[in-house]
């Protein structure tokens, strides 16, 4: 064997090496290999990961549009010219219900609608004859509804037009010796009033037809008190023919009045006395030369008695489909009645002051009408919990306060929540629009739908904001459920003052006209029907279903500029010279009530005050205890009010679990943000290792490739027993993610359905949903707390037994009415003690409901 070299010789140093053996280069390369492909499945992991999923940003959207981002957005949108325009368009002629102008204006809303939020027009307008598959469905599946919606919804009620009519004065042999000008006449200085004079003549709405006469009596304001005076006195009115002025009650009801009397006819009308100082007596020129009455205006209206029932006279509980089984009305007059004006009301007085009587002819054409309500969907995370805002369409004739003025301020607020939806916002709440019909009649739109979908009502409506007007005055007001006296105040004082700087909304509770002067007698009686909440389509929602429900706006004072209602004078050119001149008002209203949306359908804790209602009903008892105590009753109200007590205590715990349950469901979510930021920061360091690598090995990195989704048709599994759970529970990953965004989650929903959702969190978060849900399930019960099946004695269509209107004032509303009523006016210990005891069951009944 030959001699060993030096390279072969043990303990040698070797020969530098200039490449890698073949082995050599083999496991390196596999090393590298593995680790970039476990880097990279573990990149894909992540990014692709349920958790990944549902915590990546869209870069292109960025932040979801959520509260306070939302309502700067919001309140920057509503505008004086526009909702001027809105007002002009409206007013440009009468449009009383069943009209052809109403359904044109019912339309028109509905274009407006569908173009703000989007609603593909369909090739036919969606008009749904009420009762109908089509008309059902449309409400019926809100709560399963994802995409807006709009149609319209065509219920057919009895109402009535005019034909002849006729006042006149007659001496002692018959003869006529006056004939009145039922007209309203003006000139070509107010545009509107000048074509439209007599239009829609005077008449009052669902009349009785007669052709009756008899000796003129005058009757103050025609109150229950006023003919109970004039019985004492000796005053024969059986026959009689009322002279009576507007105020103080319902115009119905004072038909209503003069019928128990024996009374064949009334005539009502508008006194100049309670006008405040903008008289012509004090040296204003009557409009449309100046802000005064003018001599001839009268005030149309309806003359049903409200406070039985509201809605079609004819269908009393139920909805007015055309072919509908109908009832003779209960509530609607016996004797024939016309509206009259200031004017002519002292010229009859005049004339039959010492002898002579009165004729009074009212034809009038009663038939079943068409009415159309206009309905739109606005859907949320949580579809089931619904928000509806309301506004009456029709008037009797322009109509510029009333509705339009409400109508314009509201169409301001729905091009504000428009430009929100797109910005890509979405409430947590479905929102529901609706512009009502035939208000004018008695609420019969409103009324319509909440018999046709009480149900619906009574299981997923949370709030009812209504707007009948938002301007005819200075002076700000709103009415409301106790439920939401401290929301709507707080939410006042966010909005500037219209017109004054430095000062609020709610400051403008103060505010008064710029017309002074001296009063010759100083009697100043506001006139409740343009003030009161009971006036508005709130009525069947507060009682009938008990649905939480406000109203306001701004309207008018001793100092304003009188305002006709209801007159042909309430006209474009009067808004735009005397009731909100610029139109600041009307958005000061539209902000206000867009906030409170904004609020209502996207707290997570709804902003209701249990414990402040409470102490309200406390106070109503305080006043029912002032009234037993002048009377000669005797009624034992102690128990009543230590279920009150009680209540409040009950109230008070569940005050505590409104902030234990929404500061869990934060944190949880709070948490659940926190480890999305560390997947992000993980997903990141991950990335620049896997590019590091893919770099060493030659390769570029396409890093923009880890942004996207999974493959199309890739699937992911079932995430443990989420979607058994989720059903369980009444929840899904949309309303989870929504109610996320409100809690403090910022991040868009990115494929979140196909995805899933992060493994950990979600039964935690789905727990303290369920804890939040359970507490806006109370709040919601509270105002249904005081709904009784029994309803309120001869007026059971009214079920709430914590307030209702009067049942001799109409739109004003009397507290504890069946309790109140039993004391005042049957004078019943009996009856009143049987009412005490139960709205003492009532409100045990709601402890026990409150209880947490």
């Amino acid at each position: 064997m030959g001699e060993k070299t030096f390279a072969d010789k043990a303990g040698a140093i070797p020969v530098p090496a200039t490449a890698p053996t073949p082995s050599t280069r083999r496991r390196v390369t596999v090393k590298r290999l593995l680790t970039v492909s476990a880097i990279g499945i573990a990149v894909h992991l992540l990014l692709h990961s349920p958790s990944a999923s549902f915590f990546a940003r869209d870069h292109k959207k960025g932040k979801p549009l959520t509260g306070k981002a939302a309502e700067k957005v919001f309140l920057s949108v509503p505008d004086e010219t526009a909702c001027k325009e809105t007002s002009r368009h409206y007013t440009s002629k009468p449009h009383p219900a069943g009209s052809e102008n109403d359904l044109s204006t019912a339309v028109d809303f509905l274009h407006f609608l569908q173009t703000e939020l989007g609603v593909p027009p369909p090739p036919v307008d969606p008009i749904f004859a009420a009762g109908s598959p089509e008309s059902q469905r449309a409400t019926l599946s809100i709560p399963h509804t994802h995409t807006a919606q709009a149609w319209i919804d065509k219920y057919y009620p009895v109402m009535n037009t005019p034909l002849d009519r006729a006042v006149q004065a007659l001496d002692d042999e018959g003869n006529v010796i006056w004939d009145a000008d039922l007209t309203e006449h003006t000139d070509d200085t107010d545009p509107e009033a000048g074509k439209y004079y007599d239009f829609v003549p005077a008449f009052h709405g669902l009349s009785k037809g007669g052709d009756v006469a008899g000796k003129l009596v005058y009757a103050n304001y025609g109150l229950k008190e006023d003919y109970d005076a004039l019985l004492a006195k000796g005053v024969n009115l059986t026959g009689s023919i009322i002279l009576a002025r507007y105020g103080g009650n319902f115009r119905g009801l004072k038909v209503k009045g003069a019928q128990e009397v024996g009374a064949a006819g009334i005539l009502i009308y508008s006194d100049t006395r309670d006008d405040g100082s903008v008289t012509e007596a004090n040296g204003y020129k009557p409009y449309p030369y100046g802000p005064a009455r003018s001599p001839t205006s009268v005030q149309r209206g309806s003359v049903q008695f409200i406070s039985m029932y509201p809605g079609d006279p004819t269908t009393p509980g139920y909805a007015s489909y055309e072919n509908v089984t109908r009832t003779e009305g209960k509530n609607i007059p016996s004797i024939p009645s016309l509206p009259f004006s200031s004017a002519n009301a002292a010229k009859l007085l005049e004339l039959c002051e010492k002898s002579g009587s009165v004729r009074l002819l009212n034809n009038v054409d009663t038939r079943v009408m068409p009415i159309w309500n206009t309905m739109a969907v606005i859907p949320g995370y949580i579809t089931d919990e619904v928000l509806i805002i309301g506004n009456h369409r029709d008037a009797w004739v322009m109509g510029a306060s009333d509705p339009t003025s409400g109508t314009a301020t509201i169409a301001e607020t729905i091009r504000g929540l428009g430009v929100l939806m797109r910005k890509g916002w979405k409430p947590l709440r479905t929102i529901v629009l609706a512009s009502w019909d035939a208000e004018e009649y008695g609420l019969i739109g409103s009324t319509e739908w909440g018999e046709d979908f009480a149900d619906f009502i009574d299981k997923h409506v949370v709030a009812y904001l209504n707007l009948d007007s938002s301007g005819s005055g200075s002076r700000w007001s709103a009415k409301g459920s106790p439920l939401l006296a401290n929301f709507i105040q707080q939410t006042a004082k966010e909005i500037p003052h219209p017109t004054k700087e430095g000062r609020t909304l709610w400051d403008a509770q103060a505010d008064s006209g710029e017309f002074f002067g001296a009063r010759e007698d100083g009697e100043v009686v506001v006139d409740m029907e343009s003030t009161n909440m009971e006036s508005s389509s709130a009525s069947s929602s507060v009682g009938r279903i008990g649905v939480a429900s406000s109203d306001g706006g701004f309207g008018t004072t001793s100092s304003d500029a009188v305002y006709h209602y209801h007159s042909v004078y309430d006209s474009e050119h009067w808004m735009e010279q005397y009731g909100d001149p610029g139109f600041f008002r009307h958005v000061a209203v539209a902000k206000h009530l867009g906030l409170q949306i904004l609020r209502l359908s996207s707290d997570l804790i709804l902003p209701f005050n249990t414990t402040f209602y409470t102490q309200e009903i406390e106070r109503y008892l305080d006043g029912v205890e002032a009234l037993n105590s002048i009377t000669s009753l005797d009624v034992d109200l102690a128990p009543l009010r230590q279920s009150i007590h009680n209540l409040q205590a009950v109230s008070l715990a569940l005050d505590y679990e409104k902030f234990k349950a929404e500061k869990e469901l934060v944190e949880v979510v709070q948490k659940w943000k926190k480890a999305g930021s560390k997947l992000k920061k993980l997903k990141h360091k991950l990335r620049r290792a896997y590019c590091k690598l893919q770099k060493k090995l030659g390769h570029p990195c396409k890093s923009h490739e880890l942004e996207h989704h999974r493959h199309p048709g890739s699937k992911v599994g079932r995430i443990g027993r989420f979607p058994a759970w989720q059903e369980e529970q009444g929840l899904d990953l949309e309303m989870l993610y929504g109610v996320a965004l409100q809690a403090g989650f910022d991040r868009p929903l990115r494929g979140c359905k196909k995805a899933g959702v992060p493994r950990l969190p979600i039964f935690e978060l789905g727990k303290a949903v369920k804890r939040v849900r359970a507490v806006n399930k109370k709040l919601i019960a509270f105002e249904r707390g005081f709904i009784s099946e029994d309803g309120i004695p001869e007026r059971e269509w009214f079920k709430h037994l914590g307030v209702a209107p009067g049942k001799w004032l109409g739109y004003g509303a009397t507290t504890l009415p069946a309790l109140t009523e039993a004391i005042t006016i049957e004078g019943n210990v009996t009856l009143a003690q049987y009412e005490a005891g139960r709205l003492k069951a009532l409100l045990d009944a709601l402890a026990e409901n409150l209880r947490v």
